[in-house]
């Protein structure tokens, strides 16, 4: 049969016309270093107690997930006590499909038509959609040259645009930048003034540098305030789709009710629940990364390239006339880093030594050319 519906033939609602769907480039390339993955598989020990606990799961998949998970909301609370300090109780934390989908279920609750959510560019590039698919209006503030957040400004901003949502990134991507905790606090008092709330997205958080404080340690003074991770960066579980936030019990209450009925699968919970007995092995790349983080900082920096300070497992470089120029020429010679953020950068992450080592060859070559 031929195809011949178009999408112009379908009623598709009138701001997404011409619209396309987010997604960083999926070649087949040797060297692949463009959307922050932890560079190292996980462990065949763990691997065979996660797949030992999918097939326990799989007995019962004939009935529906437990659509309040609260085991793994205590494992998860667990971890971040651990990790952070933080003290949780099970019905502090959420879950769902990566913290994408944890992020679109706060502006699903708090957002909407009439509605407002802050953030401050450049930042992730999927937090304007989450706005668009909830119909709330999306506003950006601006980062300083070193792509830090003036609270003033950040404050003003609040006060001109009364968000009922404002999102902080920290470490930020694309630019790997960490906020002071006096930076969210300030902001947090200007938007509890007009009754929002405050979501610190640390989906890189346990990448960030030693003294550099997590703001879980702001949750009991903050009512208003959450505080989302996922599994799929410093676990090596991006393909588990495992996101999470921590908050107060009536923030993860907003939550419960706009979420889809047992929307996290009961394959997803075995999984992450099996990896979280195994987070000390999981975790014990991240030391390595940090420092092969830093050490590409200061390569770049003395090959006379631009850097942006990271608490992050990726750097951004720049800055270039043509980026996709540079870009391409990486491409060509096997290494995907990604296009993205502020004109005349580029992002890398931190692979494995052999895979930074390819990039630099590459990026040198690259440069030559030009």
């Amino acid at each position: 049969m031929t195809e011949t519906t178009t999408l112009a033939d379908l009623p598709l609602r009138e701001d997404l016309r011409g619209e396309h769907p987010y997604g960083a480039p999926q070649l087949h390339v040797p060297v692949v270093l463009n959307v922050n993955e932890n560079p190292y598989p996980v462990a065949p020990e763990v691997v065979a107690d996660i797949a030992a606990a999918v097939a326990q799961a799989a007995v019962g998949l004939n009935r529906y997930p437990d659509r309040e998970f609260l085991d793994l909301r205590a494992d998860l609370a667990a971890f971040l006590r651990t990790e952070s300090g933080a003290v949780l109780e099970p019905e502090q934390v959420w879950a769902a499909n990566g913290s994408n989908e944890v992020m679109l279920h706060v502006l699903q609750a708090f957002g909407g038509p009439g509605r407002t959510a802050l953030s401050f560019a450049p930042t992730y590039s999927m937090y304007p959609e989450y706005a668009r698919d909830t119909l709330t209006t999306w506003v950006t503030g601006r980062r300083e040259e070193d792509f830090t957040v003036d609270v003033e400004h950040a404050r003003e901003q609040v006060r001109r645009y009364r968000p009922s949502v404002v999102l902080l990134t920290s470490p930020n991507n694309p630019t790997g930048t960490a906020l002071p905790l006096a930076t969210v606090e300030g902001v947090l008092e200007e938007v509890t003034a007009v009754g929002g709330i405050v979501v610190v997205d640390e989906a890189y958080g346990e990448f960030r540098r030693a003294g550099v404080p997590s703001a879980l340690e702001l949750l009991p003074r903050h009512g208003n305030l959450a505080v989302s991770r996922t599994m799929s960066k410093a676990f090596s579980l991006a393909g588990a789709r495992v996101g999470y936030l921590a908050a107060s019990r009536a923030f993860v209450d907003a939550l419960r009710i706009v979420r889809l009925p047992y929307h996290l699968s009961a394959v997803t919970q075995a999984t992450a629940r099996a990896a979280l007995a195994h987070s000390a092995a999981l975790l014990s790349t991240v030391d390595e990364l940090r420092t092969r983080r830093d050490e590409t900082v200061v390569w770049l920096r003395d090959n006379g390239f631009d850097v942006a300070e990271s608490d992050a497992n990726f750097v951004l470089f720049g800055r270039f006339a043509d980026r996709h120029a540079v870009w391409q020429g990486l491409l060509d010679r096997g290494v995907l880093i990604r296009e993205t953020g502020p004109a005349g950068w580029l992002r890398v992450s931190i692979g494995t030594a052999d895979e930074m080592q390819q990039f630099r060859t590459a990026l040198q070559e690259v440069v030559a050319d030009k």
